[in-house]
């Protein structure tokens, strides 16, 4: 069984964006993990993130995070990154390790603090322009932990005035993403808890403000795909932050916990025009490697996303819209079944050696020494990750 031409087509432009900082020292509340080789600098970073594009050809821009990819010349981290093959992505802001933000950042009751966390998303636009970034992604952790601790309403028109504020400062061609999470750190209440408040914000802005949905930021039992359909159906849905939950933001490698949940988000993206570039769908990942290697982990994850998008492509449309409007329960599902359950991956092997990648990427990282190689040259300096 081969792959039909169009699925080919489509696979052809399905891009990835990867994380800088999953490249970094990772862990939990209790500890974070060194390894070997981790990147000292934003430039080791990205290069370890070419080694993800190199094997797959499905990873070409790289997210950065700011002030965790700080550098003196973002023009001149550009052209690094071209060098390698990579465009510099989505700038994602940081208002949440600050002392200043305990209480919160853009949706604060302290005007100064608000002044604070917008003119950081300022600097952020800057960077995007130094880069050619079009995306600038805020997910914010303000909320509050006690009945009465804050004043729920203020803090909404709080966070549309910030909003509006940095909004107003995009380039022509740049785009705002507000993520959501439903809880942590805040407990009682988050300030952008889901994709409703997320939709409300962005909608009152303007058409370059859009939704950014974490594949784990939802309650258990949440219908994702769902989501996703919504958001494509209003034009709403901006990106992706693709990880993997088994009980909370576990930010896991994607398709680990649920593979048959991660075909079914693929498949509204496929059915909503989220795979097609025009759309402006940026798909991405948001993960952290606490105890497996961090490449390999890319690698396996930008993988996992394309099989899923192979098994959707493979959906019988035609039978599954007959039987779905004969109301044939059974046989609609198992159209969809079919697809699902059907192993992409020789098809996909022989995809990747027509277009001159090698037929298991991960094999194929592994014997290619890098892992000892910036084991041995990384030594010294201090390791880069988000602390704990």
């Amino acid at each position: 069984m081969s792959l039909p031409d169009r699925a080919l087509a489509r696979l052809d432009s399905l891009s990835i964006e990867v994380p800088s900082w999953a490249y970094g020292n990772s862990g939990t509340r209790f500890r974070v993990f060194s390894t070997p080789g981790t990147p000292r600098t934003v430039q080791e970073k990205i290069a370890d993130a070419a080694q993800v594009h190199a094997f797959t050809g499905l990873a070409p821009s790289v997210a950065l995070h700011i002030p965790w990819d700080t550098t003196d010349d973002y023009a001149a981290l550009a052209r690094f990154a071209g060098d390698l093959g990579l465009a510099l992505g989505t700038v994602n802001s940081n208002t949440f390790q600050d002392e200043a933000y305990k209480f919160g950042s853009l949706a604060s009751l302290d005007a100064g603090v608000r002044r604070k966390a917008i003119d950081h998303h300022f600097e952020c636009l800057d960077v995007m322009d130094a880069t050619g970034s079009r995306d600038l992604k805020i997910w914010l952790a303000d909320g509050t932990n006690y009945p009465g601790q804050s004043d729920m309403r203020r803090r909404q028109d709080h966070l549309a005035q910030s909003l509006r504020e940095i909004y107003d400062r995009l380039g022509a061609q740049q785009r705002m993403v507000l993520e959501y999470k439903f809880f942590e750190p805040s407990f009682y209440h988050m300030d952008v808890p889901d994709w409703g408040t997320s939709y409300a914000h962005v909608s009152a802005l303007g058409e370059r403000a859009l939704v950014c949905l974490d594949t784990g930021h939802h309650a258990p039992g949440t219908n994702i795909e769902f989501i996703v359909a919504q958001l494509l159906r209003l034009g709403k849905l901006g990106s992706f932050d693709f990880n993997s939950r088994f009980y909370a933001d576990d930010d896991l490698i994607v398709g680990a916990a649920d593979p048959f949940q991660l075909f079914r988000i693929i498949v509204e993206v496929v059915r909503g025009g989220g795979l097609d570039p025009a759309g402006g769908v940026a798909l991405m990942l948001d993960q952290c490697h606490n105890v497996e290697d961090k490449i390999p982990g890319q690698i396996r994850s930008v993988l996992n996303v394309q099989e899923m998008v192979a098994r959707a492509l493979l959906i019988d449309s035609d039978a599954l819209v007959a039987a779905q409007e004969a109301n044939d329960v059974l046989g609609a599902n198992a159209v969809f079944m079919d697809a699902f359950y059907t192993d992409v991956r020789p098809m996909l092997a022989a995809y990747r050696e027509d277009r001159g990648l090698p037929a298991d990427p991960m094999a194929a990282f592994a014997a290619s020494g890098y892992l000892g190689t910036i084991a041995d040259e990384r030594v010294g300096g201090t390791q880069a990750g988000w602390g704990a």
